[in-house]
């Protein structure tokens, strides 16, 4: 069979840390995962890079492994005689030529397998977890929303996925989805973690649980007060405008924020006090009046 040189797939020396085995991997899985990469053949590079990690990021795979011996990647070869005994039931014939490298292990501690001795594999291992980004509108974010996602797993092809994402998720959550991510060998699925996104609203900014919306008002609303209809992302709320208020000034609507169990966040409506750009003349004679009876000062407090 041919020989598979682990540690030059991931990209380290023979004699480099758990720790240092991990990062290789990761940063390269974030490379050519079939999701964003776009390198010709990808696909079979990141399978070649889960199988490496599988053996290396496990100590009793890779002491299997490093008995092997050093050969090169693509070399004919078969394991020492006694390897399959010394690892595991003995059950596996280890010269067969025709088998595949990854076979080796696979026989040896996967699926079917029941090695004995201080060597053994335990058989119940877990999938490997997949993490994937999900971009919501606020109004989803607000109510929840049931999204199917077509995920791309290496050796496993596209898959459909079906997620529940409960009301009240803010940006920047990150949503354990148990089960949905990649199956092992032995049948175990790992779990899916979902990155939440949500993009911008027309008319309302999220800061943590709180929502802020700008509201204009005409000069008269802003001087005698009035009640307004303003939109929230559960409906219509009533806002009293007492007289007097100052532009910019702001002004909260209870529990009308996002919602969560732990405290549902509020809505602030921030008054803008607008004046129209082109008045009628009707208009402009009233603004003149004004003007004339009017004795407000607002900079009074000028020097002269």
């Amino acid at each position: 069979m041919k020989y598979k040189d682990y540690y030059k797939v991931l990209g380290v020396a023979r004699d480099a840390s758990a720790e240092e085995i991990k990062k290789a991997y990761r940063r390269l899985a974030r490379k050519y995962h079939p999701d964003v990469s776009k390198e010709a053949g990808a696909e079979e590079k990141i399978k070649d890079i889960n199988e490496a990690n599988d053996v290396l990021g496990d100590p009793q795979k890779r002491a299997a492994y490093d008995q092997l011996g050093q050969h090169r990647g693509g070399q004919d070869f078969r394991p020492p005689p006694d390897w399959s005994e010394r690892f595991g039931s003995g059950g596996f014939a280890a010269g067969d030529g025709g088998s595949d490298f990854s076979d080796l292990f696979a026989q040896l501690f996967g699926k079917g397998g029941h090695p004995g001795g201080r060597h053994g594999f335990s058989t119940s291992g877990k999938g490997r977890d997949i993490e994937a980004e999900v971009s919501l509108t606020l109004d989803e974010a607000f109510h929840g929303v049931e999204r199917s996602m077509q995920l791309a797993t290496p050796g496993h092809g596209a898959r459909l996925v079906k997620v529940r994402i409960p009301a009240g998720i803010l940006p920047g959550s990150r949503m354990k989805v148990p089960g949905k991510g990649d199956v092992s060998a032995q049948g175990q699925a790992g779990d899916l973690f979902l990155k939440i996104k949500i993009e911008p609203h027309p008319l309302f900014r999220l800061d943590g649980r709180d929502l802020y919306l700008e509201t204009p008002i005409t000069p008269s609303e802003a001087a005698l007060g009035v009640t307004l209809d303003v939109p929230t992302l559960a409906g219509t709320g009533r806002l009293k405008v007492p007289a007097g208020v100052k532009p910019g000034q702001k002004m909260r609507l209870t529990g009308k924020g996002m919602p969560s169990r732990e405290g549902t966040g509020d809505l602030y409506v921030q008054l803008l006090v607008v004046v129209p750009p082109r008045p009628s003349e009707a208009e402009r004679a009233l603004y003149e009046k004004l003007a004339e009876i009017s004795d407000f000062h607002p900079r009074k407090h000028w020097p002269n």
